[in-house]
Order: structure tokens, then sequence, then C-alpha cells
């Protein structure tokens, strides 16, 4: 919005021409998210206090130390979404599909943990809406932004995935592409999903994530930095550095209300909205492998998950305590903050790691 506003008049007032820049545009996203957290903050907690009374439902089969977290309000993705949605509108470029794109999945996952979460509270029970609807939703928005986001990707990058370390190898998916992208989204979603399960513990990983993307994002649109770095140029994608941004802004703003203790929980309505958020991103930019390895941390509590169910099922033993990850390590005796700190590290070696790729080719 300001963007159009004022850019326009940087001719006749030239310190304007700083809302011309991406990265003025997207320093002063994370800015604008952080505020607009801190602003509402307390007022969104005592709204969802107010109408959910007993709070968000607990496991029994959880872990033991979980049970004096009963009363904490979840659903505060409300606040997520609202300064991400907020320090989007503000600074980014409104006529930029992509932008657009990846508002829809992100506001359309987080509907959907809205209603799951709404469930949860409602019926007292950790159930919520059946798994397959979710999926089943959540795979229909996913497919119709891959279709848009191949519409609009150049001709010669169409239909292609792009793989770390190799600068001129390109897959071509066909076809496939669209189911893939789509997977890509809706993995992203639950795989964030699965990581929610400790104070602090997703939201950290998501906001390094989002400013490793937010710099790809940069670097891809910008066709000097992407013919050095030997990347697949995609122009206009780095307007998405401005919605990374205020993903920065909005997570770091979350982070001050769900520090252990938290005061507030996100719920579906957070993880799924940004684990979706960051697949878009990823699928954008044609980095989708990167994000496996910047979200490490999510694609390894999405495989406890996957590991513990195939050999319970085949064995009838359990290779974890509990899953998801973090769970097992709870029930090894590590303290919650252990857990949370420990993997936060993780999640900037990894990072670091994908940072790699872009010049390691």
């Amino acid at each position: 919005m300001l963007y159009h506003l004022l850019a326009p008049l940087a001719d006749e007032f030239g310190p304007l021409n700083l809302f011309r820049y991406i990265t003025f545009r997207s320093g002063a996203a994370v800015i604008t998210a952080l505020l607009i957290s801190f602003l509402f903050g307390t007022r969104v907690i005592a709204m969802l206090r107010n109408r959910q009374q007993l709070g968000q439902p607990i496991r029994d089969d959880g872990p033991e130390t979980h049970f004096k977290k009963k009363g904490t309000p979840t659903m505060g993705g409300f606040l997520i979404l609202l300064a991400l949605s907020g320090g989007t509108l503000l600074w980014a470029d409104l006529t930029n599909r992509y932008v657009w794109i990846t508002l829809l999945v992100t506001t359309g996952f987080g509907l959907i943990g809205f209603a799951d979460d709404y469930m949860k509270v409602t019926k007292r029970n950790s159930k919520g809406v059946p798994g397959k609807v979710k999926l089943l939703i959540a795979f229909a928005i996913a497919l119709v932004a891959a279709w848009l986001i191949m519409d609009l990707s150049p001709a010669g990058l169409r239909n292609q995935l792009a793989i770390p370390f190799l600068k001129t190898v390109l897959l071509n998916l066909s076809f496939f592409f669209i189911p893939f992208a789509a997977l890509v989204m809706v993995g992203a979603s639950n795989s964030v999903n699965l990581t929610d399960g400790l104070d602090g513990l997703a939201i950290v990983p998501v906001m390094i994530a989002s400013g490793v993307f937010g710099l790809i994002s940069y670097l891809v649109g910008n066709a000097v930095f992407a013919n050095y770095l030997q990347l697949h140029a995609v122009p206009g994608v780095g307007e998405l550095s401005v919605f990374c941004g205020a993903l920065v802004g909005a997570s770091l703003g979350f982070l001050w209300y769900n520090a252990p203790p938290a005061m507030i929980f996100m719920g579906d309505t957070g993880s799924l909205s940004m684990g979706g958020a960051l697949g878009t991103v990823a699928v954008i930019t044609k980095h989708e492998l990167v994000l496996a390895i910047v979200g490490g941390v999510f694609v390894l509590e999405t495989v406890s998950v996957i590991v513990q169910v195939i050999s319970f099922k085949l064995t009838g033993k359990r290779v974890f305590r509990m899953a998801p990850l973090h769970h097992h390590f709870e029930k090894k005796g590590w303290a919650e903050p252990t857990v949370v700190i420990r993997f936060w590290i993780i999640a900037s070696i990894l990072a670091l790691a994908g940072l790699a790729t872009l010049k390691l080719r």
C-alpha cells in the first residue's frame, strides 16, 4: 500500500526513493509486523482466554509435564496472521501476483487450522477436524496455487525442479509438477504442525527459515545476483522478501508471548499457515529441495512419526519412547527448555547448510 502511495512521489521528494527498494521495505515489514504483535498481542490473548475458558485440551497420553499447561489458550496463530498480513499489505508491491498466491495459501491453511482449533476447544478433545478432511481441503488449495505458480513461472523453469549444489541441472517433472508442488506446500504445513508441541519450539525454526527464504527470494529475483551465484532467476520473486520479512517480524512478536511458559499456543491456525507459507515460497523460488535442508528440524519430526507408526504396525514395537521426536527426549528426562533450545541450535546449523547451497555449485 505505502509502496503504491509513496514510491511514485520519489521524483519530487528524493527520500521517498527508499520505498522503491525491496531491502528497505523488507526491513520495514519486519518492524511493522513486530509492532502489530506488540500492540494487539495482550488484547488477542485476553479475548481468546475469555472465549475458551479451559484453553487447549491436553493429551492424556502426553508427557506428564504438559498437564501444568492446562488452561493455556490456543489459536495464537490469529495474531501471527494479523501481523503477517498487516506487514505484507502495508509494504509489498500489491500488483505482484506471487505475493497474492502466497497470501492465498497462508490464509487458506490458516482457516483450516482455525476450524480444527475451534472444534478442539468447543468439543473438548484433541482430535479436531478429521485428518482426511483437512488434507483434502489443503491439497485443493495447494493444487490451485501450484497451477497459478506454474502459469506465472518463466518458460524455461516451468515444470522444472532445481537440484541443490548443481548449477545447470533441472529435472523436468512435466505434468507431475503440480502435484509435487502441492505436496511440498501441504507437507511443509503438516511438518510445522507436528513440530509445534513445546513452548517456542516451532516458532523459532519458522523464523529462521523465513529469514533464509527472504534472502533467497531477493537473490533469485535479482538478475545480477542470480547470475553471479548461478541461480535460476525468477523475475518478480524478490517481492516475496517483504512477505518473508513480515513473517520474521510476526514470528518474533509471537515468540514474546510463546516463550516458556507460554501465555498462548499458536495452534493449528498458526502452524498450518506458516508451514504452508514456507512451502509456497520454496516452490515459487524453485528451492523446494533447499527447504528440506533449511527446515530439517521439521523433516526430522515428521520422519520420527512415520518411523514410529510403521514400526508399531509391522512389529508392534516403538522406535521412540514417544513421537514426534521432541516428546522422545522429554520422556528421556530432558527439561523442556533444553529440548527447545537444542532444536533451535540444530535449526540454525541447518539454515547455514541451506545457505551454503547458494554458493557451492
